[in-house]
């Protein structure tokens, strides 16, 4: 394993005072996730097998958020000193939450289901999130490139998917306790 010196420290030494910040989200986004549960469970029966997609976009995105931010916490607190790795690893991360964003939206626009999809869902279900794993994913390339911003911006994203994912988890379950059978 490469040492730490010259450019290689640069972003280790800058993630270093970062520390709390990540604990502190990473603890957050976990604990979100298990709330998550229980609001998937308040929902079982909204979704029919017909709405996979709808569920995907709507639901499985909340968890794919809180996974995404808890995966670039617990990359940010590993003891890794190569910062060539740490930056592909966060810029990975970036890249499968746009992958699965992608995925997800298409197969909502192949169903027909885009057209029942607000303007207000489409900018929390889709604009923000893609915005957040674009800075998530640039974060990455300016980490690797040592852009002094680079760990300011990783934040700012995990922050925009933060308070993503915590709207539409709520959104979800209010939208599915106001369609249950009474």
């Amino acid at each position: 394993m490469p040492t730490v010196d010259g450019a290689q420290s640069f972003t280790l030494e800058a993630l270093a005072s970062w520390h709390e910040f990540y604990a502190l989200l990473g603890g957050a986004s976990a604990t979100m996730t298990g709330l998550l549960f229980v609001a998937a469970s308040v929902t079982s029966g909204i979704f029919s097998p017909g709405r996979n997609a709808a569920l995907r976009v709507f639901l499985s995105a909340s968890v794919v958020h809180f996974a995404g931010i808890l995966a670039v916490c617990l990359i940010a607190l590993a003891p890794i000193r190569n910062s060539a790795l740490f930056s592909l690893m966060i810029a990975g991360c970036g890249g499968f939450g746009l992958a699965y964003h992608g995925v997800a939206w298409r197969d909502l626009v192949r169903g027909g289901r885009i057209a029942s999809v607000d303007w207000e869902d489409r900018i929390w279900y889709a604009v923000l999130p893609v915005i957040g794993y674009l800075s998530e994913t640039g974060a990455g390339v300016g980490l690797a490139m040592h852009v002094d911003l680079g760990c300011a911006i990783l934040a700012l994203a995990l922050g925009i998917l933060l308070v993503v994912a915590i709207h539409n988890a709520w959104d979800m379950t209010v939208w599915s306790i106001t369609r249950r059978k009474e």
